[in-house]
């Protein structure tokens, strides 16, 4: 039996939570402020503000989401992705791989608007773990693109990915990212901008439409587990069927086309996935 994950009450949601991470960065001023905090560099104004935000490749294919998409005023993109755990192990994140994926994607949605690939826009990929996602005890994990056989000769492609340790509580940064780290660990405020975060909060767990919308994605999410839980089920049975076929073929007992015609293949695929299960047949 499959335990199902409680539903967290939305009075409970906190700034890391993320859901209520991107109803909060939905206010432009204050996501700005936040970005520029992290960076700890000037961010123009922002001009556009999407929170799950989805990319499409094809009509048909699954979209991606990303947690807040932002573009300035100057052109720049940051896509920031909130990361908690949730009981999960690091390397389950995949995060090297995500950050890389997100950032293809980005560039893929500006060419499909008809840009040129010359115009292609600096854009950022930042990711706020609520753990150390390397396990170097670093306050960041900064990687730009450069020369392996000369260090000091970067790419400049445009393209940044960084991934913010919050468990970091060393005195070697800003006060306000020291802050920031600890409200999100903690949830509470100690400085100017964790309190205005902290009071979007408070505001948003007061906010009817938001407490509907946190529902229905909850139900949706939990639907999509069930849909998924019951195809594997039936993914596990098909496959089950398909190695003891395999298993008659390799004994003898059947032909390999009397098989492959069952599962509606041809003699060489069934033969072709028997060769790649170690069942050689000869």
């Amino acid at each position: 039996m499959v335990k199902q994950r409680m539903m967290k009450k939305f009075e409970e949601l906190v700034f890391s939570d993320n859901f209520m991470f991107g109803k909060v960065m939905e206010d432009s001023g204050l996501c700005r402020e936040v970005l520029e905090c992290l960076l700890q560099r000037d961010v123009d104004i922002l001009t556009t503000v999407e929170t799950e935000k989805e990319i499409k490749y094809t009509s048909s294919g699954k979209p991606i989401r990303l947690d807040v998409y932002n573009e300035d005023s100057d052109g720049s993109v940051y896509d920031v992705e909130m990361e908690n755990l949730n009981k999960k192990t690091i390397e389950s994140h995949q995060l090297p791989q995500r950050s890389r994926f997100y950032q293809a994607s980005i560039d893929v949605d500006f060419l499909e608007k008809k840009n040129s690939y010359k115009t292609l826009p600096h854009s950022d990929v930042i990711f706020i773990c609520t753990f150390d996602p390397f396990r170097q005890g670093l306050c960041k994990y900064t990687f730009h693109e450069r020369c392996d056989e000369k260090i000091d000769i970067f790419l400049n492609d445009g393209t940044a990915k960084t991934f913010f340790n919050c468990t970091y509580d060393g005195n070697d940064v800003s006060d306000e990212l020291k802050e920031l780290y600890l409200y999100i660990r903690n949830g509470k405020p100690t400085g100017r901008l964790t309190k205005k975060i902290d009071e979007a909060v408070m505001i948003g767990r007061r906010n009817e439409l938001w407490r509907t919308q946190y529902m229905r994605e909850w139900v949706a999410l939990q639907d999509a587990k069930d849909e998924g839980r019951e195809e594997g089920r039936e993914e596990g049975r098909e496959e089950g069927q398909l190695l003891a076929y395999m298993e008659l073929v390799k004994d003898g007992d059947i032909s390999i086309e009397k098989a492959a015609s069952r599962f509606g293949i041809s003699p060489e695929k069934f033969r072709k996935m028997m060769d790649e299960k170690s069942l050689f047949v000869v």
